[in-house]
């Protein structure tokens, strides 16, 4: 369950943010999370209630935003959604290794006071 370090890493980045913004409380994080990053949100989530407990953190709202797999087809020229973890282009039948989205995992907003 790599989730925890993770959750302990992001956690350290909104911690130390918040101090620097010289706030007492975090009151949101919102993590964005792709389909390809090899992420569980569930297990994400149940590892910001363990490793947010006793900190400013505690009572954060925790949020994740799902980012949908998405990825170009230099044959055609489109972007298609893959439906499996092979991209195969619905359109032409070609194999692509471009990636648009899909891979994120970031923090991508924190509400302090």
């Amino acid at each position: 369950m790599h989730e925890v370090s993770i959750m302990d890493q992001t956690l350290d980045i909104a911690l130390n943010e918040a101090t620097r913004q010289g706030a007492s409380q975090i009151h949101r994080l919102t993590v964005r999370v792709g389909t390809l990053s090899g992420v569980v949100p569930d297990a994400l989530r149940f590892a910001f209630d363990v490793v947010a407990k006793d900190t400013i953190a505690e009572q954060a709202k925790f949020e994740i935003e799902t980012v949908t797999a998405r990825c170009y087809c230099q044959n055609c020229n489109q972007d298609f959604y893959p439906e499996d973890i092979i991209f195969v282009c619905p359109h032409c039948g070609t194999l692509s290794s471009q990636v648009l989205n899909g891979k994120e995992l970031e923090l991508s907003s924190l509400e302090v006071s």
